[in-house]
């Protein structure tokens, strides 16, 4: 290896570390957002997959019941815990770029 590269290689270094230092009173609040988008994300997907199986007349009316409170109770508790860390409900919607937000505006398309 040449000087060069060993210089070279140690600014890359240096650079990364910079770019990932992290701010201590931010990690957890940063990882819960995280946890938290990706329970959303199942959250909504079981919605639409209870939705989808109403619709087919795949439940039976207790079993209807019983997952509508679940879910009820689903987004109760993540509402609870985005106030408790300070986020909300859009906070956990990350933007993908080109490809639109993760979650959709009206989780059920309605």
């Amino acid at each position: 290896m040449s000087r060069v590269e060993d210089a070279n290689g140690a600014a890359a270094g240096s650079a990364v570390s910079r770019r990932l230092a992290v701010d201590p009173d931010t990690v957890e609040r940063d990882l819960v957002k995280l946890v938290l988008t990706i329970v959303e994300l199942l959250r909504q997907l079981m919605e639409r997959t209870a939705v989808h199986r109403v619709d087919q007349g795949d439940l039976g009316e207790d079993e209807e019941e019983r997952i509508g409170m679940t879910l009820m109770l689903l987004h109760e508790r993540m509402e609870e815990l985005c106030e408790r860390y300070g986020l909300s409900m859009d906070d956990l919607n990350l933007d993908l770029g080109p490809l639109g937000s993760l979650l959709p505006r009206d989780p059920l398309g309605l």
